[in-house]
């Protein structure tokens, strides 16, 4: 079995995500979209591989808006693209935040900047606690989705819609692949400014995150495995511990 991680910018690692999807039997490849030398002009060009080439495409976050064709246009509606013909032929997606909001463009559905962001760790309401629990699960982001026709939302908040199915895909608008050392990595590249504006202090966040992580990569094993099982229907022959 065979995963690409779709990076979408150089602080954004795969974390407890491709870790456990290695645990599962999976063979994990990784791709970056933007690097550092592009990151304040993100508008780059940007071929993506045959999908046919893996199991199961994993679209991680991002800091821009997955609405955004002027600024990252170049490489946005051409992943767009990309997953609208993988999804229409019923290849499992795994979409994160930004990756999740790209799922919803792709299947016909909308992205918009959201009433107020949700940053920091968040309860979700969830229909389906087996397949998404309802956490504490890390928040970082400005927009929001609309639900696609055909898809099945499974898990919400007051600000945004946080869980979706479609056919053997999942799209999640948390971060379950968070860890302090990645959140470390965000409020070093301008993500503390941003953290500070929300009236939250970095520091403390961080030190929540530390506290939490050994919670949320179980909270974070689970939510693939019910994923690859009973979703996406991917059974590796290893099962992990």
């Amino acid at each position: 079995m065979r995963a690409l991680c779709v990076q979408h910018d150089h602080v954004s690692p795969t974390g407890p995500i491709s870790e456990r999807l290695r645990e599962r039997g999976f063979e994990i490849d990784e791709i970056l979209i933007v690097d550092e030398r592009h990151a304040d002009a993100p508008n780059v060009s940007f071929d993506f591989p045959d999908a046919s080439d893996y199991d199961l495409l994993v679209p991680m976050g991002a800091p821009w808006g997955a609405w955004d064709d002027t600024e990252i246009g170049r490489w946005l509606v051409p992943e767009i693209a990309w997953l609208r013909a993988a999804l229409e032929g019923d290849m499992p997606v795994f979409g994160i935040c930004f990756g999740g909001q790209l799922m919803s463009r792709a299947l016909g559905g909308a992205v918009a900047v959201a009433r107020r962001p949700e940053i920091g760790w968040t309860a979700v309401h969830t229909d389906d606690p087996e397949l998404v629990a309802s956490g504490p699960w890390f928040e970082f982001h400005y927009d929001r989705w609309t639900v696609p026709a055909g898809a099945l939302e499974i898990a919400r908040t007051a600000s945004a819609s946080q869980a979706f199915t479609h056919g053997r895909s999942l799209a999640v608008q948390f971060h379950p692949e968070l860890t302090a050392a990645s959140l470390e990595g965000w409020l070093n590249a301008g993500g503390a400014e941003k953290v500070a504006a929300d009236g939250k202090d970095p520091d403390a966040l961080l030190a929540r995150t530390r506290a939490e992580e050994p919670a949320s990569r179980a909270r974070t094993a689970a939510l693939v495995d019910a994923y690859l099982e009973r979703v996406a229907g991917l059974l590796p022959d290893s099962a992990g511990g």
